[in-house]
């Protein structure tokens, strides 16, 4: 799956959860949010995007520094589990 879409997507998410006072819990509810709500090839595209760009940069698209967050942090818990 291709991140074209998938960036805007997430970093309308995270403006969502940006407007909590809580930091920590927003940066926490991102990454809920992606682990209930975006199947395993989004996650997988998303994750491979930032595997490329540790920074959430690249010259086409840029993630939400909450959105690079939540991803690093909670990585283990969004990479999806193989099924085979």
């Amino acid at each position: 799956m291709h991140v074209d879409p998938l960036i805007p997507m997430l970093n309308r998410i995270g403006t969502f959860f940006e407007a909590q006072p809580n930091p920590e819990a927003a940066t926490k509810a991102v990454a809920d949010h992606v682990r209930l709500f975006w199947e395993p090839r989004m996650r997988h595209s998303i994750l491979d995007f930032l595997g490329q760009h540790p920074d959430g940069k690249s010259p086409k698209h840029e993630l939400l520094p909450i959105v690079v967050q939540a991803l690093t942090q909670y990585r283990d818990e969004l990479t999806p589990r193989s099924t085979v």
